[in-house]
C-alpha cells in the first residue's frame, strides 16, 4: 500500500513541476503540427490544459486542427461540466455542418453521445451514436461502440454491453489499436465485476492497465481502469492492493479534473474503509463522492454516492440515517434510472436498514424489490433470496394457527366421535374449497399473464413505432446534410421536428405506466427542449408550462403535439429576430369536463414581422389537425402574440 501511495505522489509531483514550463507545448503555432493532442501525443501539460485549449481555439485557422481542439474540449469538459461540454459539441456540429465536413460531424456526434449518456439521456445518446456510424472512419468505430456499450450497461443490459465491448476489442485487434484494446479489456473487467466474476474481472483489468502503461497513457480511460481493478481487488478482499489502485487513480483524477472517475473512486473507497472498520475515513470518502457527483451534476453518480453512505451507516448501526440516505439514493434514481445493478444494491441496503429499525413490513417490500431487480441482471429465473424477516413472519403465522387449532381441539374433546366425523366432513369441504381456490388462482394467474403479455406487446409496438420514427428522423437528418438549398433544408428540419413530436408520444406510452394515455405536461416539456435545441435557442428563449397534469389518448395527443410543434416552430422562427431573448408560455387547461383549451403566448415582436401565410404548409397542417379535433383557433396580438385553440376531448377518439 505504501509502495502505491509513493508512486502516486511521485507522479503528481512530476506533473506539477513539468507543467509550469511546458503548457505552451500543447499549442505552438510556429510548428507545422501546431496541436499536440492531450494524453495521446503528449502528457507534458498542466492542470489548466482546458483553459489553454479554449484560449487558443479562435486563433487556429486550419479547420482540421480547429475541429480537433473543439472536440477535445467537448469530451474532456464532460468530466467536469456537462452543460459546457454540450455547448462545445453543439458549436462543433454547427461548424461541421456549415463546412459540410461529414467525417468530423460524425466524430462530434460520438462525443455528443458520450455527453448525453452522462446526462442520463440514454435514448438520445443511442440515436446520436447510431447516426454517427455511417459518418466516421473505421478507426473511430471502436470508440463509438464503447459508448454504445455504456448505454446498455446503464440500462442494466450487461450481456448487450459485453457484445459491444467485444466488437470494440475485435476492431482494436484488427487495426492494431492498443488504446481500443485496452479500453475494451477495461470494459470487460467492469462487466465481469458486475456479474461477481471477480477473478476474471481482475485478469482483464490488469491486461488493460499493462496496455495503457505500455502506450504511455494517463488519460480518462486509464484512470477508470485503475478504479475497476481496485474494485475487483476489493471484492477479492485484497484490501491493500485495492487501496493502492484507488490512490493512484485519485492522483490522476484530481490532476486533470475527472470528476466522474473521482466520484466512482471515492464511492469504492468508502466501501473499503467501512470493511476495515475505519468509519471516519469511510465517511470522508462518501462525502467526497457526493461532492464530485454534485460538481458534475450527474444523478447516476449522486445516486451511487448516497448508496455508499447508506451502506456505511448500516454498518455503523445508524439505521435511521441509513434509511434517509438510501431513500434519497432511490429518489434520485427515479423510475427511469435503468441500471438494475446499483438500484438492486440500494433496495438491498434499504431492506437491511429498515429491518435494523424493526420496520419489518417495509423491509420485506424492499427485499422483494431487490430480488426482482437482481433477477434481471444475473438470470432469467427469479433468484429467491428469502430474508430472515420473512422467515420470522411465516413462523409467527404458523404458531398462531397451531394455537388456534389447539383451542378448538380442547373445547371439543368430550365429543371425540362427533369431532372426527365433523373433521372428516370439514376436510372434504376444505379439499373441495382448496381445489376450487387453486382453479380460481390458476384462472386468475392465466388472465393476469395474458393481460401482462398484451400490455407488453402493446408497449413493444409503441417502442418499435418510436424506433421506426427515430430511424425516419435520422434518415431525414442524414438527407439534410446533402442539401444545399436553405429553404429545402429548413423544410427538412421542420419535418424532423414533426416526426420527433410523434415519436415522443410513442416513447411516453411505452415508458409510462398508462399505455393508453400521455401526460401532456411532461410531453410538452420534452418537446419544448427538443425544439429549442434544434433552433439553438437554449439560452435565448425561456419556456414556461402553465398546466396541471392532464392525460390524453394517442388520437388526441398526436394532432395536439403536431399543432404545438408548428406553433413553437413559428414563434422561434419569427417572434425573436436577431437572436433577441424572450419567453414562450404553453398552457393547457380544462374549461369543463369535456373541453380543453390550449394557449401558446410569446412576448416577441408581434404580428408585423410574423410570417403567417394562409397557404403555407404549417398553416394548412394546423387547419387540418384542428378539423380532426373539431376545434377552433383564436389569434391575438398585443405585446407579442397569443394563440389559443379550444376542442372537445371525446371528438378526437
Amino acid at each position: 500500500m505504501k509502495k502505491y501511495f509513493l508512486i502516486s505522489i511521485f507522479i503528481y509531483v512530476l506533473f506539477f513541476t513539468r507543467s509550469m514550463v511546458c503548457n505552451a507545448q500543447i499549442i505552438d503555432f510556429e510548428k507545422e503540427n501546431s496541436y499536440q493532442k492531450v494524453f495521446i501525443e503528449t502528457d507534458n501539460f498542466g492542470a489548466s490544459y482546458l483553459n489553454i485549449l479554449e484560449n487558443a481555439l479562435d486563433k487556429v485557422k486550419n479547420d482540421t486542427i480547429h475541429f480537433s481542439i473543439l472536440n477535445d474540449l467537448a469530451y474532456y469538459w464532460h468530466t467536469r461540466n456537462l452543460t459546457k461540454a454540450l455547448a462545445f459539441t453543439n458549436k462543433g456540429l454547427n461548424l461541421t455542418l456549415k463546412k459540410k465536413d461529414t467525417l468530423w460531424q460524425g466524430k462530434f456526434h460520438i462525443t455528443q453521445g458520450a455527453i448525453l449518456l452522462r446526462m442520463e439521456k440514454l435514448d438520445s445518446a443511442y440515436l446520436v451514436l447510431q447516426k454517427a456510424k455511417n459518418m466516421v472512419k473505421e478507426s473511430d468505430l471502436a470508440f463509438l461502440n464503447t459508448q454504445l456499450g455504456y448505454v446498455f450497461e446503464r440500462r442494466g443490459q450487461i450481456a448487450k454491453a459485453a457484445d459491444y465491448a467485444l466488437i470494440s476489442l475485435s476492431l482494436g485487434t484488427k487495426l492494431f489499436d492498443k488504446k481500443a484494446i485496452a479500453v475494451a479489456y477495461s470494459d470487460l473487467s467492469n462487466l465481469f465485476w458486475k456479474q461477481s466474476k471477480f477473478e476474471k474481472g481482475l485478469e482483464y483489468g490488469l491486461k488493460s492497465v499493462k496496455l495503457f502503461e505500455e502506450h504511455g497513457l494517463n488519460d480518462l480511460d486509464y484512470d477508470f481502469t485503475l478504479y475497476v481493478v481496485g474494485n475487483n481487488y476489493l471484492a477479492l478482499q485484497n484490501y491493500e492492493k485495492a487501496l493502492g489502485f484507488y490512490e493512484h487513480a485519485i492522483v490522476i483524477g484530481e490532476r486533470y479534473g475527472f470528476y466522474n472517475n473521482l466520484s466512482d473512486i471515492y464511492i469504492s473507497l468508502s466501501d473499503l474503509y467501512a470493511l476495515l472498520d475505519d468509519y471516519d475515513e469511510a465517511t470522508t470518502a462518501g462525502n467526497n463522492a457526493v461532492k464530485y457527483a454534485s460538481l458534475l451534476d450527474n444523478n447516476f453518480m449522486l445516486m451511487r454516492s448516497w448508496l455508499s453512505i447508506g451502506k456505511l451507516q448500516n454498518l455503523q448501526g445508524k439505521y435511521i440515517s441509513a434509511i434517509e440516505s438510501l431513500q434519497k439514493s432511490i429518489t434520485i434514481a427515479t423510475k427511469d434510472f435503468g441500471d438494475e445493478y446499483y438500484l438492486s444494491q440500494a433496495y438491498e441496503a434499504l431492506g437491511k436498514a429498515l429491518a435494523g429499525n424493526h420496520n419489518y413490513k417495509d423491509a420485506y417490500a424492499a427485499f422483494a424489490e431487490y430480488d426482482q431487480l437482481k433477477s434481471k441482471i444475473f438470470t432469467v429465473e427469479a433468484d429467491h433470496r428469502i430474508s430472515l424477516l420473512q422467515t420470522e413472519l411465516e413462523v409467527a403465522q404458523k404458531e398462531d394457527t397451531i394455537q388456534l387449532q389447539g383451542l378448538k381441539i380442547e373445547k371439543q374433546q368430550f365429543r371425540q366421535t362427533v369431532i372426527i366425523i365433523f373433521s372428516s366432513l370439514l376436510l372434504i369441504v376444505l379439499v373441495i374449497l382448496y381445489k376450487t381456490y387453486q382453479n380460481n388462482q390458476k384462472k386468475s394467474k392465466l388472465l393476469q399473464d395474458q393481460n401482462l403479455e398484451k400490455e407488453f406487446l402493446l408497449k413493444e409496438i409503441h417502442h418499435r413505432v418510436k424506433n421506426n420514427l427515430g430511424i425516419v428522423n435520422s434518415l431525414l437528418a442524414l438527407q439534410t446534410t446533402y442539401i444545399d438549398d436553405a429553404n429545402v433544408m429548413e423544410a427538412m428540419e421542420e419535418c424532423q421536428n414533426r416526426v420527433y413530436s410523434m415519436s415522443l408520444i410513442h416513447q411516453r406510452l411505452y415508458q409510462g405506466k398508462n399505455i393508453a394515455a400521455v401526460n401532456m405536461k411532461d410531453y410538452f416539456i420534452d418537446l419544448g427542449k427538443h425544439i429549442k435545441d434544434s433552433f439553438g435557442a437554449q439560452d435565448r428563449v425561456d419556456f414556461t408550462y402553465d398546466m396541471n397534469p392532464i392525460e390524453l389518448d394517442i388520437d388526441t395527443a398526436i394532432p395536439l403535439g403536431l399543432i404545438v410543434n408548428e406553433l413553437l416552430t413559428n414563434c422561434l422562427k419569427h417572434a425573436f429576430p436577431d437572436k433577441r431573448k424572450g419567453s414562450i408560455k404553453i398552457g393547457l387547461q380544462k374549461i369543463d369536463a369535456n373541453t380543453l383549451e390550449l394557449e401558446v403566448v410569446d412576448n416577441g415582436i408581434g404580428q408585423d414581422s410574423k410570417v403567417t401565410s394562409p397557404t403555407g404548409f404549417g398553416t394548412q397542417l394546423i387547419e387540418l389537425l384542428l378539423q380532426q379535433l373539431e376545434g377552433k383557433i383564436r389569434y391575438k396580438q398585443d405585446e407579442g402574440t397569443s394563440i389559443s385553440l379550444e376542442f372537445k376531448i371525446e371528438t378526437a377518439a
